[in-house]
């Protein structure tokens, strides 16, 4: 029976290997070394914890963080046990520092689906996978060919010719295509339609996890040019096959950290960063494509910031910055659309109308030697930043300044309920969700400074009255999808309907001209329908500026229908 281990027992194997990091990075880098010299004791102190932190966190035994995953669960007790060490209070549920939430991860393939010709046992994924809407049934062994389609009996489809045909047609789309036919093969007696593709077989059709649409009326699978060619490689032949399609929900559950230091104030202050990441990349969203599967460390994401959250957690039990409470959280579900703050901005742990602001940390582990530039971005969200962000003399690096309050990690989900937000950021980089985001490649010496100015700047604002909120400009999270313009609105990450569901509508933009208003479901754009949200930047990928089209959406009960002129992005 597989079991958990504790964070006692991992913290006991990983120790060696953190000695090993730890030597490592302080040997490949003698100017980090030279210069940590010239610190006071007690910035050497914070340097060392930095350093130890994100040894921990991104060490190859969490396997990436993955939310949901034993690793995640590991890397949160280590979070728990700073808490503590640090003076926090529990501030989760049930007098725990713990906060699960729910993660909607969409559809799997069980174990029990099997197909197998001629008494012969396929490979699941290699050779043959049941689609994200095939319907659940079993096949007993039956003989079929595959140039026949016969009543009571499988069929099977060469998508070559349409592939072909619509190879230029930017309007086709294979899954709706294969819906169609599966729904003509049922109503002629087929009990299963089988997909291949005789031509060059470059991936057009995959079992998408996300796929939103029902279930349905028989099963479809799509047989691989591997599978075609080792089991049913002669369309003459007659073959005896026997099949089950088991597709189910998967679901899983990641929690956030959440610790308090209570200095019986009107107001608190909320400090956060994600702790989790990619794990082996099984989202979707490596930045690798291809060959095996590796672990991403996320050592800059963003174990770098989780390493500030627990430097600034014991910084401010010590501080005379008191005129407010602390609130420190550590988020998982950042990677999967940002799971975790949402869950908790929907189900606080304190009174959000006590919320003065929120400072969030995200990848910034890896200030440039050469540019040395720490961008802020939420600047525009309180009148107050514009005294304190550059109240600072002489910084190790430079101040670059974003004013919009969202923005593809958790302040976004703070800022949705008009509470001020600072997001600190050092930049994109080649080993950005890449398994090279390890350790060794971490700025620490621009890391410390970063908490030292965070810090100062909180002790600034503890100065002024609760911060006055203002709304900004909105900016998009990424996609694998390229488009140049935008519709302005803010999905919601978290929705696991059919659609997009709209969380928020941007001042001036198409999405508020045409009248559509937060808790809209988007199902269409011109002639696209939308499904999900790698669907609709699909969709936006089509259109350039100066263009007109319609967007249908419910609303409620309603499908509602909106011309739309689309703006640059």
């Amino acid at each position: 029976m597989f079991t958990t281990p504790t964070f006692a027992a991992m913290a006991k194997k990983l120790y060696p290997t953190m000695k090993r990091v730890l030597f490592f990075i302080l040997f490949l880098t003698p100017s980090l070394f030279g210069f940590s010299q010239k610190l006071k004791r007690s910035d050497r102190v914070i340097l060392e914890d930095i350093k130890q932190n994100i040894a921990f966190l991104a060490d190859d035994k969490l396997e990436g963080r993955r939310a949901g995953t034993t690793g995640e669960k590991i890397a949160a007790e280590y979070i728990v046990e700073q808490f503590k060490k640090a003076g926090l209070t529990p501030r989760g549920v049930n007098n725990s520092y713990l906060q699960a939430f729910e993660i909607k991860d969409g559809r799997q393939i069980h174990n029990a689906t099997t197909f197998t010709v001629n008494g012969k046992t396929m490979s699941l994924r290699e050779d043959y996978y049941p689609l994200a809407y095939s319907a659940n049934a079993s096949v007993a062994e039956i003989p079929v060919a595959t140039s026949l389609s016969e009543r009571g009996a499988p069929w099977f489809k060469d998508i070559e010719p349409v592939l072909e045909e619509n190879n230029d047609n930017p309007h086709f789309d294979i899954y709706e295509y294969i819906k169609k036919e599966a729904g003509i093969a049922a109503n002629k007696g087929a009990t299963a339609l089988i997909i291949y593709n005789s031509g060059t077989d470059n991936g057009e059709v995959k079992f998408n996890k996300r796929e939103q649409s029902p279930q349905l009326a028989i099963p479809v699978i799509y047989l691989t040019a591997t599978g075609r060619e080792k089991y049913m490689n002669d369309a003459s032949a007659i073959y005896n096959i026997s099949f089950t399609v088991n597709i189910g929900e998967s679901d899983r559950t990641g929690q956030n950290v959440i610790g308090y230091i209570d200095n019986k104030a009107p107001t608190t202050i909320i400090i956060g960063a994600h702790y989790d990441h990619l794990g082996y990349g099984e989202d979707g969203n490596s930045m690798v494509r291809s060959g095996p599967a590796q672990i991403h460390n996320g050592a800059d994401d963003n174990a770098s910031g989780t390493a500030a959250l627990l430097e600034l957690a014991k910084l401010m039990k010590k501080s005379k910055s008191r005129n407010n409470n602390y609130l420190f959280i550590a988020f998982s579900g950042e990677e999967l659309g940002l799971f975790g703050s949402k869950y908790f901005t929907d189900h606080p742990t304190i009174d959000l109308a006590s919320a003065n602001y929120m400072i969030n940390m995200d990848m910034i582990g890896r200030l440039n030697d050469s540019s040395k530039t720490l961008t802020i971005g939420g600047y525009g969200t309180s009148p107050v930043w514009g005294e304190v962000v550059y109240a600072q003399k002489k910084l190790p690096f430079t101040v670059k300044i974003d004013s919009s309050g969202t923005g593809p990690s958790d302040h976004t989900s703070f800022y949705r309920k008009n509470i001020p937000v600072l997001f600190f950021f050092t930049g994109l980089h080649h080993d950005y969700h890449r398994p090279s985001d390890d350790a060794d490649k971490i700025n620490y010496n621009g890391e410390l400074h970063i908490v030292k100015y965070i810090v100062e700047l909180i002790k600034d604002v503890n100065k002024k009255d609760k911060l006055a909120f203002t709304p900004t400009r909105e900016t998009q999270t990424s996609t694998s999808a390229r488009f140049s313009v935008s519709l302005g609105i803010m999905p919601d990450y978290t929705f696991s309907g059919e659609g997009v569901k709209v969380d928020g509508v941007s001042d001036g933009r198409a999405a508020q001209k045409a009248g559509l208003l937060a808790g809209d479901v988007i199902v269409g754009l011109g002639d696209y329908a939308i499904k999900s949200m790698e669907n609709y930047m699909q969709a936006l990928g089509k259109f350039k500026s100066g263009d007109h089209t319609t967007v249908r959406i419910k609303r409620g009960d309603k499908e509602l229908e909106f011309p739309v002129t689309f703006a640059k992005k």
